[in-house]
């Protein structure tokens, strides 16, 4: 699997890679909703969101983002919590990520959509993702 690298989100109104979309993974069904009103709230409404659970864990990040808008919803994920965002500003991302923290969900993993990350199994991308986040929390750690 080829690593890609962190980048500090600045604050361009430029698009970054993708279509523009949200790929959810493990949010119970009874909080589907309300993190679409969350969207909806921040001017986000017509944000196409696609809920992962484990029957789609070994499809890639290109597939899932192929599937259409509420695919998902309904049903309970297992999966570790985490949104990739997809063709975003990163403006927008400050957006969202400012108003997730204010809303009371459960803390996440989140990543942006890479020419090289589309091509990984999202199993393989939320293993990534929580890697990387212990190695920060240890360095915040000292």
């Amino acid at each position: 699997m080829e690593k890609g690298s962190f980048q500090k989100v600045e604050r361009s109104s430029k698009r970054m890679y993708g279509p523009w979309k949200i790929v959810a993974c493990g949010y119970r069904a009874n909080e589907q909703q309300r993190f679409l009103d969350l969207l909806k709230g921040i001017g986000f409404d017509d944000l196409p969101v696609v809920f992962v659970g484990e029957a789609q864990k070994d499809m890639t990040l290109k597939e899932l983002l192929e599937k259409p808008h509420g695919t998902g919803i309904g049903k309970d994920s297992g999966l570790r919590r985490a949104a990739i965002l997809s063709g975003f500003t990163q403006e927008g991302i400050h957006k969202i990520l400012s108003e997730y923290r204010k809303s009371g969900f459960p803390a996440q993993l989140w990543a942006t959509l890479t020419p090289i990350s589309e091509k990984w199994k999202i199993c393989k991308l939320l293993e990534e993702l929580q890697k990387e986040a212990e190695e920060f929390r240890k360095k915040r750690q000292g």
